[in-house]
């Protein structure tokens, strides 16, 4: 009886000394990633609130991903490395499965067929009464209206947050200095009123989606993300720590972006058009 006491408790020492090592945490602390995103988090002098709420994710998912307890999924990555704006960009979409090397590969393909074209030289036909004097060419950039809606405060738009991804409906071209970044300006149509009198249901405006910033987006007219409403269009207004999508007309309600209501701002508008009535 002893001995088969003394064996289990052997057996029972071993086993706990193993499972005390797979519960020890590396030796190396936090994995690199995780310090990277807690770099970029403090560079932007953001708390995790409003890191995540820029990403669409909660406060709760980034602690995660800064203590190292759980790696970011790959949209998450993708985010973080167009917050980046810079060379450490490349390190984040790498995590998400990019490799420059690949993009750089295919960029002779993507200046001949990318859906956001580059500047080109228009022949302008004069139009209109009286004299017609002679013009210079002049830069026009050629956008793609995208078939994608972003509807009023209280509808639901397209679940889309990279307007990259979206099919594209038609062409449309606009004045370059109408198109401060034409790489990243795409047009898509608004649904609803909740923007009335200014921009009204069947309006088309253009958008920057390198705009996203929401520190230099205070008072701009922006399309935001939720993953339960997809694309809205409304105006952001920042008030210390907090930040709010604020509609043009009175009989819609505004919406708070927090933890609880995790908004990703997409793009900023540059400028709409739409039909006379």
């Amino acid at each position: 009886m002893n001995s088969c006491t003394e064996s289990y408790a052997s057996v029972q020492f071993s086993l706990e000394k193993r499972f005390a090592m797979l519960r020890k945490p590396p030796s190396s602390g936090r994995p690199p990633w995780a310090k990277a995103i807690r770099a970029l988090r403090v560079s932007l002098n953001l708390n995790q609130e409003e890191f995540g709420s820029r990403l669409g994710f909660s406060a709760m998912a980034v602690s995660r991903w800064e203590r190292g307890a759980q790696e970011p999924p790959s949209h998450a990555y993708i985010g973080l490395g167009n917050l980046a704006h810079d060379s450490s960009c490349w390190y984040f979409w790498e995590r998400a499965g990019l490799r420059s090397e690949h993009v750089l590969r295919v960029l002779p393909t993507l200046e001949r067929n990318t859906r956001f074209s580059k500047l080109q030289n228009f022949e302008i036909v004069s139009a209109g009464t009286g004299p017609k004097q002679h013009r210079d060419k002049i830069q026009l950039v050629a956008l793609p209206l995208l078939k994608v809606v972003a509807a009023s405060h209280g509808e639901k738009g397209d679940d889309l947050h990279l307007l990259s991804d979206a099919p594209i409906e038609s062409m449309m071209a606009a004045p370059k200095d109408w198109c401060p970044n034409p790489a990243y300006t795409s047009c898509l149509r608004v649904r609803g009123n909740s923007m009335a009198p200014m921009i009204q249901d069947g309006f088309v405006v253009a958008v920057d989606s390198s705009q996203i910033d929401m520190n230099s987006l205070d008072g701009k007219i922006v399309i935001a993300w939720h993953k339960d409403v997809g694309l809205t269009i409304s105006r952001l207004r920042l008030y210390d720590h907090t930040a709010v999508l604020v509609p043009e007309n009175s009989e819609y309600g505004a919406v708070a972006i927090s933890a609880k209501q995790p908004w990703k701002i997409v793009a900023s508008v540059l400028w709409w058009i739409g039909r006379a009535p």
